[in-house]
């Protein structure tokens, strides 16, 4: 077989009727930046996730860089989150002259290990940066708790995130991802459990003055044409990205329940074999959701290269670790520091899930990686 890491192709024939007429409609109307179709997007991704503002932005990358802006993670500032994750979610933080400040990750759930936290507040810092890695969502609960006592601002990484929700300790309902701190943020790039054809990116929060800003600040920080209220940014979701990403939120439930039916036969089909650990899911408060697949192989880069072998595509998330990076030298970080992350570095596999593989795919490659270890 040949199976890809990610395909949209699958998903496009089955719609393709759909996709075809929400694009045709855009480009009829002629309204091509920002307009009806985005706030008709904006709306439904608030009833959605619960935000009480939805703000649709050119990316991913964009909404951190804008978030971080508008929270003040600047000047020097110290911003707490975790080397183990995509260059954007720290980025976003030194664009502005904010200094990162790791924290390592728990090894079940490669996200934050919140125990860590506290020993690395100061007076000199300003906000928390958890980041919804993979599968599941970092302890708000606790996040939270020390955010409130030390007064720091949080922004919620939620790029990897869409349709995950964690029970807050109290409540009955479950928060979506993204709306528990002061802002949250979503990737729609085309791999993402919500993706579109092309780079897209939204922002959330439930207050009115940080929705107003982000409104601002994605048309040049404008209160109203040729009016500039602040130094913004010129990121603004494309009506067309709208539109396909409204023609694949309707299916959404539907999404995340195959992503889960692939990982349920991934975790029965590997969970004897010598040399495979599945990642867990650590935390019962949250609803999760499989974005991607992860195993920790022994001889990792061996098993990749013999499913390349077979036709089986897989990425690495993620080879290098921020903290090693050469272009965060400059934070004076060295190997060894964050040793669950460096770990995880080594032996982080990632199979192709998404929701039109075959269950005939799935077993496939599972026997493809028992093959390799027998």
């Amino acid at each position: 077989m040949k199976i890809n890491f990610y395909e949209s192709q699958r998903e496009y024939k089955e719609k393709k009727h759909e996709f075809d007429g929400a694009i045709k409609n855009i480009i009829d109307s002629g309204a091509f930046i920002l307009g009806n179709e985005v706030k008709t997007f904006e709306e439904e991704i608030k009833d959605f996730t619960g935000a009480k503002h939805a703000i649709g932005v050119a990316s991913g990358t964009d909404a951190l860089v804008i978030a971080s802006d508008i929270l003040g993670f600047s000047d020097n500032k110290e911003i707490v989150t975790t080397p183990f994750t995509f260059l954007a979610s720290t980025s976003c933080l030194a664009k502005h002259g904010g200094k990162p400040v790791f924290v390592d990750i728990d090894e079940e759930s490669c996200g934050m290990d919140v125990d860590q936290l506290e020993a690395a507040i100061n007076d000199n810092t300003v906000g928390v940066l958890p980041i919804h890695l993979f599968n599941q969502m970092c302890d708000m609960d606790k996040i939270m708790e020390i955010a409130k006592k030390h007064d720091l601002k949080v922004l919620e990484d939620a790029a990897e995130a869409f349709g995950m929700r964690w029970q807050m300790q109290g409540e009955e309902r479950y928060r979506h991802a993204g709306t528990i701190g002061d802002m949250g943020v979503f990737s729609f790039f085309p791999t993402k459990t919500l993706g579109g054809y092309g780079d897209g990116g939204m922002i959330v929060t439930n207050s009115d003055e940080l929705a107003d800003m982000c409104r601002m600040f994605r048309v040049h920080g404008a209160s109203k044409k040729y009016h500039y209220d602040y130094i913004g940014y010129n990121s603004r979701l494309d009506a067309m990205q709208a539109a396909v990403l409204r023609v694949k939120l309707k299916y959404i439930n539907n999404a995340i329940e195959n992503r889960g039916r692939v990982a349920k036969l991934y975790t029965e089909g590997l969970k004897n074999v010598e040399g495979v650990k599945v990642q867990g899911i650590k935390s019962a408060n949250q609803k999760n959701v499989y974005y991607v697949f992860n195993i920790f192989a022994e001889n990792r880069d061996g098993l990749a290269e013999f499913l390349k072998s077979k036709g089986v595509a897989t990425s690495i998330y993620y080879p290098k670790p921020l903290h090693l990076q050469k272009c965060f030298e400059y934070l004076g970080y060295k190997e060894g520091q964050f040793p669950v992350t460096e770990k995880m570095c080594k032996q982080i596999l990632a199979l192709p899930i998404y929701p039109e593989l075959t269950n005939e795919e799935v077993e496939y490659i599972c026997d493809c990686i028992k093959e390799f270890y027998n």
